[in-house]
């Protein structure tokens, strides 16, 4: 049988986070992406191998899986400073989006042609064959409705073909990516898993194991609320919305634009705005350093209310809930305004994660401890005597 690699993807709505083997290689690509004709016009282009590729992700995607098959696109970083840039539109599904696949594929195949895996996949002059055993995730109101078995069946059973255009270091490769296995989590019980439980998924917070626990997932387009009971999660009382960080960040985006005149990228860059150590809230305007605070307090204090109502008619029918964490990257966006309404208002017991890294990478992580678990299951060898079981 083909060598399989271990990947943990969280394909995030404003970046994907991915670890691969044995946590000896990760991927932070921003989730953008623009259509691109197959010879962009490059500068200097005699030196554009030694340029960095994940500025330069330009790739032809074949698979059976998406709706537009064929399409030459721009990724992450090279497709910010396109005009046609799109990222994931508040509302939508994660699960049926062509982005989302597009993503996925080009992440697996950046980690199948870095020169440390040369060894890892066989490759017949310019084409890899790459297979992989996926451990990823759905927001929770897509796992609820069913979502997830059409999005693995869409993985599965088929070839998807990666060919690197004008990319640096990799120009003219092509990668096959076929999947051994994929497992889709709920983004909610994964938190709970990264939060009690180590690679091995031995218990390292003994504290929390059979503790009654909220966490609420705030991402980019949605928000999960896990209700954690008798170390399950409880499927009746959690809960996905469609309210997430981007709509709020396109709107600052937008305000900075007509009121200052400044073009941001994306939304990406107004969350580095938000959340950088220095010179938070401010941008440049014609060479003056700018406050924006006005802009972004009154946008964001009116998501975070939101968020703040959603946890407390929650927190109102599990009365006998201990704590509620907050994670995700729109957690993290939140942090200071939610923490800030609790101290006014109700009190709850509510915890962020102050490590920046730790909140952001944490549904990455716990994809890769549960697929992890799983692959070494599946490898246990089973006595003679053993009965098959299906």
């Amino acid at each position: 049988m083909m060598n399989t690699r271990m990947a943990a993807v969280d394909v995030g709505n404003d970046s994907i986070k991915a670890i691969f083997g044995e946590l000896e290689y990760e991927l932070n690509i921003p989730n953008i992406m623009a259509i691109d004709t197959e010879d962009r016009p490059v500068i200097g282009k005699e030196e554009l191998d030694n340029k960095n590729p994940l500025e330069g992700i330009h790739i032809k995607v074949h698979s059976p899986a998406l709706k537009e098959n064929n399409a030459i696109y721009r990724v992450g970083h090279l497709a910010t400073k396109s005009g046609n840039a799109t990222e994931l539109d508040p509302g939508s599904a994660k699960s049926e989006e062509d982005q989302t696949l597009v993503m996925l594929f080009a992440t697996l195949a950046l980690d199948a042609v870095h020169e440390k895996n040369t060894s890892q996949f066989p490759r017949t002059k310019n084409v890899i064959d790459a297979n992989y055993t996926l451990g990823t995730g759905l927001p929770l109101r897509e796992v609820k409705e069913g979502k997830d078995a059409g999005y693995r069946s869409k993985l599965v059973g088929s070839v998807h073909q990666v060919e690197f255009l004008v990319t640096p270091k990799y120009q003219g490769l092509k990668v096959n990516i076929k999947f051994n296995e994929v497992k889709i989590y709920p983004e909610g019980f994964a938190a709970y898993i990264n939060l009690v439980m180590d690679n091995q998924l031995k218990v390292i917070n003994k504290d929390l194991i059979d503790k009654r626990i909220i966490i609420q997932d705030i991402g980019g387009l949605s928000t999960d609320i896990a209700v954690i009971k008798n170390r399950n999660v409880d499927d009746d009382k959690a809960q996905g919305f469609n309210l997430g960080v981007s709509e709020s960040l396109e709107a600052i985006r937008e305000e900075i634009r007509s009121k200052h005149g400044i073009e941001l990228d994306s939304r990406r860059d107004v969350v580095e705005i938000i959340t950088r150590k220095n010179d938070r809230n401010h941008i440049m305007v014609k060479g003056s350093r700018t406050s924006v605070h006005d802009i972004t307090d009154r946008i964001l204090l009116e998501l975070a209310k939101k968020q703040y109502r959603l946890l407390r008619n929650v927190w109102q029918k599990n009365s006998q809930t201990e704590i509620c964490y907050f994670v995700g990257g729109g957690a993290n966006v939140l942090k200071e305004y939610i923490k800030t309404l609790n101290n006014n208002l109700d009190g709850y017991n509510i915890e962020f994660f102050e490590d920046e890294k730790e909140s952001i990478w944490m549904m990455a992580n716990a994809y890769y401890k549960l697929i992890t678990d799983f692959a070494r299951k599946m490898e246990k060898p089973k006595s003679p005597q053993e009965p098959v079981k299906n």
